[in-house]
């Protein structure tokens, strides 16, 4: 089942908001082929958490190769899947490296990422999911991955507004931003449906869905 015309969607949002807990549920309401995030398979990010100055470089150059290796994937035809979902879009790799590296390791990191990212499957829709950061930390603590104990307020507070930064220029894609403060995509089937509805309609630019608002205060 495609969503509007959309083929390729991109669930994008700051760690912990709830992309992957969303990307499985519209993966098997829709028939999706399913791409997730190779998060946990990557070997320095728990040393990143205990000192990110020594191991930013190999977190950021491992999950950029990662994610260049599934979005071959993403390009391969699938005769039984009309279309894809994935918690993560390819450019988001340089929020982090922007963020994490300093200014040598980010020259280097540039280089490889221009040219990986030619090949990259553009989304056809972004949907990018926020929150404030006490809700986020909330979250985190709730699912309980041993290498995020070590994850700083600070830290999500300035993810935050490099998502924000990177969004607001952001135009190679469509954009639904969606308001998760007051929404559980997990259990909550109603706001998945209307979700679902919007993203098939949004078409250009950036778009604002509040889960749960009275259609006249969405934006």
């Amino acid at each position: 089942m495609v969503v509007g015309d959309k083929h390729f969607v991109a669930i994008e949002g700051v760690i912990g908001v709830g992309k992957t807990c969303l990307v499985r549920r519209l993966a098997e309401r829709l028939d999706a082929r399913l791409i997730l995030e190779q998060v946990e398979e990557n070997p320095f990010l728990a040393h990143f958490y205990r000192d990110p100055e020594r191991y930013a470089f190999q977190v950021q150059v491992f999950f950029l190769l990662s994610r260049f290796k599934q979005q071959q994937q993403i390009g391969q035809a699938d005769v039984f899947m009309d279309m894809v979902v994935s918690d993560y879009m390819f450019a988001k790799d340089r929020i982090f490296a922007r963020l994490n590296l300093d200014d040598q390791e980010l020259v280097l990191y540039e280089r490889i990422a221009e040219v990986l990212e030619k090949s990259a499957a553009q989304p056809d829709l972004v949907v990018y999911l926020q929150a404030r950061t006490e809700v986020i930390m909330q979250r985190i603590k709730e699912r309980g991955r041993s290498f995020e104990k070590r994850i700083s307020r600070e830290y999500i507070e300035a993810l935050n507004e490099a998502y924000n930064r990177f969004f607001f220029t952001y135009t190679a894609s469509p954009v639904l931003v969606v308001d998760t403060n007051k929404v559980d995509y997990r259990t909550d089937d109603r706001e998945l449906e209307r979700l679902i509805a919007k993203m098939a309609e949004t078409q250009a630019g950036m778009q604002v869905w509040i889960p749960g608002a009275d259609p006249e205060d969405e934006l």
